[in-house]
């Protein structure tokens, strides 16, 4: 149930970090995988560009929305273009990547859609972080909208919220020990994910092992939200 042989998989913002990870992931379980990241000559807000991507895949049986960014600045300090960068790459992006991923799924008899959501989409976080935090709660919804609205293709929607991972996007956090002793504080497991363990999350989600879920979001957050 957990294999994902004869399946092609995308993944946006792929090219490091939780991307990375989960492509590998995907690939050790069978699939073939296509990576989509600005690192690679594929900008995901540009939605041409994602359209020739598909075009030239033609198959595409899964969908990972992985790309993302953070400005980590309060709703008073950050800047109306900092804000729309964040909510273009984070929620619009993941819209457009989705729907454009739908015609092919649907062509396939059903697929998989994983977006990466994040705690802070869930709780109102431990730093202001307003255009992220709003960004991942918009992902948390149009998960569940998209996940209603294309059941009846055999087309499921999943989201998994990771707390802080360590990533090139969290860097200035896991660099200032205040911060972390902070973040710390509030994981009772007292370990935070590596990549890898959103990665195990999201091929799961992907897998038939999970083909009676939609429109969740799963948090693997080392008991963050728990409390």
């Amino acid at each position: 149930m957990f294999h994902l042989k004869n399946k092609t998989a995308v993944v946006t913002g792929g090219a490091k970090g939780i991307g990375a990870a989960t492509a590998k992931l995907l690939g050790q379980a069978g699939a073939e995988v296509e990576i989509l990241d600005i690192e690679r000559g594929c900008d995901v807000t540009d939605e041409a560009q994602v359209k020739a991507a598909f075009a030239r895949l033609g198959a595409i049986d899964i969908l990972v929305n992985n790309a993302g960014r953070a400005v980590r600045k309060s709703a008073v300090e950050v800047k109306k273009e900092d804000w729309d960068a964040v909510i273009e790459l984070n929620l619009t992006a993941l819209f457009l990547c989705s729907r454009l991923a739908h015609p092919h799924m649907k062509k396939r008899g059903g697929g998989a859609i994983v977006n990466l959501a994040s705690i802070m989409g869930l709780s109102g976080g431990i730093y202001p972080n307003a255009s992220y935090q709003a960004a991942k709660g918009g992902v948390v919804n149009l998960t569940r909208a998209l996940a209603l609205e294309w059941a009846a293709d055999n087309i499921r929607v999943n989201a998994v919220a990771p707390t802080y991972v360590r990533t090139d996007l969290t860097a200035p956090i896991f660099s200032n020990p205040e911060l972390l002793k902070t973040v710390m504080g509030h994981t009772p497991l007292g370990r935070l994910p590596e990549p890898e363990d959103i990665a195990a999350a999201i091929v799961f989600l992907c897998s038939d092992a999970a083909r009676c879920i939609t429109g969740v979001t799963l948090p693997v957050d080392s008991g963050y939200l728990a409390r």
